[in-house]
C-alpha cells in the first residue's frame, strides 16, 4: 500500500518528508508507543506522510484514525486522503456531527466490524459510541486546537493491552507542545523545506489610521483576480472592548463593494459557513470577512491578500496560522497587520517576530519566551511552570541533557536497581521532601 502511494505521487518526497517517515517507522517498530510531533508549514507535505504512516498500520491489519478540529478541515482531508488512496485496497470513511440516523450507524458498525481501515472526523471520533475493531494509529491535525482531556479520549478508544501509537500534526507548535518537545515523552520530526514554488508571504505592519487606504488597496486587487480574508476579533459588536466585530465589517465593505463580500463566524451553523466558504473557494467572492473560523482547514490558492484587525490582541499561533492561509499558490501574497495601540510590551513584540520570520519553530520559541508554557503534567496551557529549580530561559541545554537520560535510564534500569538507580532513588526522596530543592538553592 505504502509503495502503491509513493509510486502515484507527482512528486518525489522532499528530504524532510523521506526523513520524518523514516522516524515514524522506526518508532512504530519498537515495542512502546509513539508520541511523535510533525511540525510543517502549510503545504509542506504533513498530510502525505501521515497518509504514509497510517498504510503501514493498515498493512499490519489494524486501524487509524485521523481527527480535525473543524468540519471543513474533515472533509478537506478524507477528500484528498480517497484521491490519494483510489484503486487501493483501502476503505477511508468519514464521521462528523452532521452524521445522524442510519447513515451514522452504518458507518459505526462497519468500524466495529473491522471493514472501515481509516476513519477521518472531528470530534465525532471519540465519543461513547464510536467503537473500533483495533484502533493501533491516531492522527491529531492541528493539535493545539484539541484540549488535553480530547486528546486522550481518543488514545482511550485504541488497543486495551498496547498503548496507541499517536501522530500529532502542526504548522506552529504552541508553547505547551514545545515544553514537551524539550523535556517530555514527545519526539520531533520537521518538515522545514518549503513546498516547491512557494514564494514567502510579505508581511506588514499598518496603523488602523490607514485603514481607508488598506480598503482602497484590496478594491484594486481584488479587480485584478485576486480574493482576500478580512480578519476581526471579534463576531459582533462589544459594550466593553474597543474592537473590530466581523458584522460590522461586513455591513462595511458590502457597502463598497456590494455582494463580492462574504462572512463567516463561529456563530452561525455549519451549513452556513459551508456554503459561504463555497461560493469564496468557487470565486463567488471576493473579500471574506471571518472571525478565526478560518484558521485552520482553508485552501484557497487564489486567495492572495490577508488583513487582520487588531493584530495586537491575537497570539503569535493564530497570527501564523492566519498568515499561512495565503500564499498557497503561484502569486505573491501580503500579510497586512493592522493595529491600534501597541505600547512596549508583548504585542508590539509579537507583531515584529511576524514580520521577521516565516519558521513555525522560531515563533513557537518566542511564544514561549513571552507567554509562558504552561503544566507539564497538568492541563493548563499558558504561564509559566512550575518548576522549583529549573529555569526554561538560563537552563534549556541542561533540561535536553536531563530528558535524554531520563530515558536512557527508563530503558537501561527501570527498577533503579542498579548502583546509580539506587542514587536516583534518594534524589527523588530527597526532592519529594523538598530536601533537594533546599540544598541546591541555599547558598
Amino acid at each position: 500500500m505504502k509503495q502503491q502511494l509513493l509510486d502515484r505521487l507527482p512528486y518525489s518526497l522532499t528530504r524532510a518528508q523521506d526523513e520524518s517517515l523514516a522516524e515514524i517507522e522506526q518508532d512504530l517498530a519498537q515495542p512502546f508507543a509513539m508520541m511523535r510531533l510533525l511540525q510543517g508549514d502549510v503545504g509542506s507535505g504533513k498530510t502525505v506522510v501521515a497518509l504514509l504512516a497510517m498504510l503501514v498500520s493498515v498493512e499490519t491489519g489494524a486501524q487509524a484514525a485521523i481527527i480535525a478540529p473543524t468540519e471543513i478541515l474533515a472533509r478537506q482531508h478524507f477528500a484528498g486522503l480517497c484521491e490519494m488512496t483510489e484503486g487501493m485496497d483501502v476503505k477511508v470513511a468519514i464521521l462528523t456531527g452532521r452524521d445522524k440516523g442510519k447513515a451514522r450507524a452504518k458507518i459505526l458498525a462497519e468500524l466495529a466490524a473491522g471493514e472501515i481501515d481509516i476513519l477521518v472526523g472531528t470530534h465525532a471520533l471519540f465519543q461513547k459510541d464510536v467503537i473500533y475493531h483495533d484502533l493501533a494509529f491516531a492522527v491529531i491535525d492541528e493539535q493545539h486546537r484539541f484540549g488535553v482531556e480530547q486528546r486522550m479520549a481518543l488514545t482511550q478508544k485504541g488497543r486495551k493491552d498496547v498503548s496507541m501509537d499517536v501522530l500529532t500534526m502542526t504548522a506552529t507548535p504552541i508553547p505547551r507542545t514545545l515544553t514537551l518537545t524539550a523535556y517530555g515523552d514527545m519526539d520531533v520530526s520537521r518538515l522545514y523545506e518549503k513546498p516547491p514554488g512557494r514564494k514567502p508571504v510579505d508581511t506588514r505592519t499598518i496603523h488602523l489610521s490607514r485603514l481607508d487606504d488598506v480598503v482602497q488597496g484590496i478594491g484594486r486587487a481584488i479587480t485584478q483576480g485576486t480574493r482576500a480574508f478580512w480578519i476581526c476579533p471579534l463576531v459582533e459588536e462589544s459594550e466593553v472592548l474597543d474592537l473590530a466585530a466581523a458584522e460590522e465589517r461586513y455591513r462595511h465593505l458590502e457597502q463598497i463593494f456590494g455582494l463580492r463580500v462574504g462572512l463567516v463566524h463561529g456563530k452561525m451553523k455549519p451549513k452556513e459557513k459551508d456554503q459561504v466558504m463555497e461560493r469564496f473557494v468557487k470565486g463567488d467572492i471576493d473579500i471574506l470577512v471571518a472571525t478565526t473560523v478560518v484558521e485552520v482547514g482553508v485552501n484557497v490558492p487564489e486567495a492572495t491578500i490577508m488583513v487582520i484587525e487588531h493584530a495586537e490582541r491575537f497570539g503569535l499561533s493564530q497570527l501564523h496560522q492566519l498568515r499561512g492561509r495565503v500564499g498557497r499558490g503561484t502569486e505573491k501574497s501580503t500579510c497586512l497587520l493592522l493595529y491600534g495601540a501597541l505600547g512596549e510590551g508583548a504585542a508590539k513584540a509579537r507583531l515584529k517576530i511576524m514580520r521577521e520570520t516565516e519558521d513555525g519553530f522560531v515563533i513557537a520559541e518566542e511564544d514561549l519566551r513571552l507567554r509562558g508554557a504552561g503544566e507539564l503534567l497538568g492541563t493548563r496551557q499558558s504561564g509559566m511552570p512550575d518548576f522549583k529549580v529549573a529555569s526554561l530561559e538560563e537552563h534549556g541545554n541542561l533540561i535536553a541533557m536531563a530528558r535524554d537520560d531520563a530515558r536512557l535510564i527508563l530503558e537501561k534500569d527501570p527498577d533503579l536497581k542498579t548502583a546509580r538507580g539506587q542514587s536516583l532513588r534518594i534524589l527523588l526522596y530527597l526532592f519529594e521532601r523538598d530536601e533537594g530543592v533546599k540544598y541546591l538553592t541555599s547558598g
